[in-house]
């Protein structure tokens, strides 16, 4: 039996289980649990279990499974899908989810005046990309209901990941009210602090989840939060625990992550938006020392996935070339040899994102640049970017789907997530070539696009993060490792593991 001291009452070998709900600890920080606008990885995990949508991940794979779909089908030409939703879903009021209920969220989401970070996703229908710019009018979005139960879409692509996407939190059933969720729970209340979910009587499933309660607490007492777990009051850590105060290490579970770590430029003024300038700077980056303290160093953009073939590495560091590539530069672009050079490095105040700036200033300060440093407090930082007067700054990102797309669509021309506003009318015809295409030449036409970002020297791949999770696997059910670190909050169940030894009570 493992070294942890249970909430059970043995009675002749039958384990009864406290009434404690399942207990989740994540970091301090404010959630933000509209889906339509949540961006935030820690807010994806909360809102699978207060939303869905036509499709939901498998805990497992991540293949999407249905959701509030019972069918669908394509047309010929793969430029008409049709989906079928199941008869007798209900919000949490009690209300009818139907077509409408998703076209009318969809819609919702898509509104100019929402900023929905993953609107561009759905710009594969028709009419989306011109509504949600406020370039065309809502009439003209290719999202049609059938009778009650049937949504249409007209796309202006084939998009054979359209399943995939559509597992995403941002296009759930959502109801115009914030009180009433779709998903298998509902939110009880949330003080910033500590977010308490009920079962949802009404979820189209619920007869199939087992949990009646979740309590999810935010510390960043990483020693307290394992002596929680250790003495059973927590089930779940979201990576916020001293691992070497942990009793049972086989719960502690470190695994790659569909996530890469890289630096980008913001192609917003000279001479930093030339391709030429930057590929300077990239070969003058010591790539060794950037990528040091990284447990999987990442020399392109997207983690390796299925059958991808990623283009050849970002990894040469050569001083003489980069003063030569500079020299030419200037030259191309009408500057004089002397002409001097200013770059503004955006960071986090912390001491990792400190240390990277601190390597790329030392060198870039060699080729004769001077180089700022400015930084912000880590919980302003993402949000600082789009009004930040730098030229470089970090960023994390982890795919919201298991396709190389959910990395590409970071620097398409038109996406809601392109931070760098960087673009590329080839990228994005490569993108779009890639949209008709299957299998291998697919996956190449998406290499070619990340062959270019990596040329054009846009980012500076950095690392793929891991993910840390404290979580005994034995008892919880329903949980699984997986790419994007995401499991589904109605598939976990407790099953504590006993000793059948009859007449033997324990207590807390």
């Amino acid at each position: 039996m493992k070294n942890r001291v249970l909430s059970l009452v043995f009675l002749f070998g039958t384990a009864v289980l406290s009434a404690r709900p399942f207990t989740i600890v994540d970091s301090v920080h404010l959630y933000n649990l509209d889906p339509h606008t949540a961006n935030y990885a820690s807010e994806a995990q909360m809102l699978t279990g207060l939303y869905e949508g036509l499709f939901s991940y498998d805990p497992f794979s991540l293949e999407p499974l249905p959701a509030l779909v019972v069918d669908y089908k394509i047309s010929r030409d793969r430029l008409r899908w049709t989906f079928t939703i199941k008869e007798g879903a209900r919000f949490s009021n009690g209300e009818e989810i139907t077509a409408q209920s998703i076209k009318d969220s969809w819609l919702t989401l898509l509104n100019p005046a929402t900023e929905a970070p993953f609107a561009s996703l759905l710009d594969c229908i028709q009419g989306v990309p011109e509504y949600r710019s406020g370039q065309g009018l809502v009439e003209e979005v290719g999202i049609s209901v059938r009778g009650k139960y049937q949504l249409s879409l007209r796309l202006n692509s084939p998009t054979e990941h359209l399943p995939s996407i559509l597992c995403h939190h941002s296009f759930s059933a959502v109801h115009p009210d914030p009180t009433v969720f779709s998903g298998p729970f509902v939110l009880e209340s949330y003080d910033g602090s500590r977010l308490v979910m009920k079962k949802n009587s009404y979820y189209q499933d619920a007869a199939n989840v087992a949990l009646d309660e979740i309590v999810v607490l935010q510390s960043d007492d990483t020693v307290e939060n394992a002596h929680l777990f250790n003495t059973g009051e927590v089930d779940w850590i979201l990576s916020v625990a001293d691992i070497g105060s942990v009793i049972d290490y086989d719960t502690v579970l470190i695994n790659a992550e569909f996530a890469t770590e890289y630096l980008f430029f913001k192609g917003h003024k000279a001479p930093w938006n030339q391709a030429s300038f930057r590929n300077a700077l990239l070969m003058a980056v010591p790539w060794e020392a950037l990528r040091g303290n990284s447990f999987v160093p990442a020399s392109t953009l997207i983690y390796p996935i299925g059958n991808y073939i990623a283009p050849p590495a970002l990894a040469d560091f050569d001083m003489d070339e980069a003063r030569l590539l500079l020299a030419q530069a200037k030259e191309e672009a009408g500057l004089a040899a002397d002409e001097p050079l200013e770059i503004t490095i955006a960071v986090a105040d912390s001491e990792y994102s400190m240390t990277q700036a601190e390597i790329l200033r030392q060198s870039w300060t060699s080729l004769g640049l001077t180089v700022n440093i400015s930084a912000t407090p880590m919980n302003r930082y993402l949000d600082s970017i789009e009004s930040w007067d730098a030229d470089l700054f970090s960023y994390t990102w982890i795919g919201d789907f298991a396709d190389p797309l959910a990395f590409l669509e970071l620097f398409r021309s038109n996406s809601t997530l392109n931070e760098s506003h960087w673009g590329s009318a080839e990228y994005d015809r490569l993108l779009e070539e890639a949209s008709f295409a299957t299998g291998k030449e697919r996956d190449e036409l998406m290499a070619a696009a990340e062959d270019l970002l990596l040329s054009e020297g846009v980012i500076l791949p950095v690392s793929h993060p891991v993910t840390l999770n404290i979580i005994d696997l034995e008892q919880v059910k329903g949980w699984h490792l997986n790419a994007l670190d995401i499991h589904p909050l109605k598939y976990l169940h407790l099953e504590k593991v006993v000793p059948d030894i009859p007449n033997l009570v324990l207590a807390k």
